[in-house]
């Protein structure tokens, strides 16, 4: 990046659209869903490109100073830098609000989305009023964690960056196609989110799949199927 940055990435070459995966809080590339992913891509001989945003995975900077705008640019940056036709972008939890920011900021480069458990706007429903006063005072606020043995961290610049790009009350500006999967035991973004950012998005072709014994990571061999079927069917007619 032009500020030094440097973002580890892994592309794999082959017809288009190249699918992106963008992963969650605190998450990187390693992931099963983008390690399962990228295999099935490879399998196909479609292209896929895989990142770790600064601050995450084998990328540089420090994970206190990441915000959603310093991480969208690092998408779209990479986006236009290794793909030169269109783009199918995958977004898990965070990654789905990312997700939404870059296909604004690609525009007509987008072929389609997938969404799975997406959680535009956690900044503001995903926190109590106490823990937003904390956040407002320059406080980290930290969070229990049911994937790891350390809590999880919110440090203000994220949460008051994140503040600065709510989108459930506007109209996204996407016009490709849209599919949101989402598990209705997920104990971290409830499920009717991604009804309500169905009626946000611009395009008309959005669907949402429920997963009624899915938790919020949706990793499980079940899901995984589900994800590369979605795909899958999403996918436009190659490109050379």
């Amino acid at each position: 990046m032009s500020d030094g940055r440097r973002i580890a990435f892994r592309h794999l070459a082959g017809h288009g659209p190249t699918l992106v995966f963008l992963p969650g809080y605190m998450s990187d590339m390693a992931g099963s869903k983008a390690t399962a992913l990228a295999a099935w891509a490879e399998q196909r001989g479609q292209a896929c490109l895989l990142l770790d945003y600064s601050g995450c995975g084998a990328s540089t900077g420090e994970f206190a100073h990441g915000t959603l705008t310093k991480w969208r640019d690092e998408v779209v940056a990479l986006v236009k830098a290794r793909v030169a036709g269109s783009v199918l972008l995958i977004g898990s939890s965070m990654g789905g609000w990312l997700m939404l920011l870059a296909a604004e900021a690609l525009g007509g480069q987008i072929a389609g989305m997938v969404g799975i458990a997406a959680a535009p706007d956690f900044t503001d429903w995903g926190f109590t009023p106490e823990q937003k006063a904390k956040l407002r005072a320059g406080e980290v606020v930290l969070k229990d964690n049911p994937y790891g043995f350390d809590p999880t961290p919110t440090h203000p610049v994220f949460w008051q960056d994140g503040e600065r790009h709510a989108l459930l009350n506007r109209t996204v500006a996407v016009d490709a196609p849209v599919h949101l999967l989402h598990g209705q035991r997920d104990p971290d973004v409830p499920w009717e989110l991604s009804l309500h950012l169905a009626g946000r998005l611009r395009s008309d072709a959005v669907k949402v799949t429920l997963v009624k014994d899915g938790d919020h990571r949706l990793s499980r061999d079940e899901d995984i199927a589900l994800l590369l079927r979605t795909v899958e069917a999403m996918h436009p007619a190659g490109e050379p």
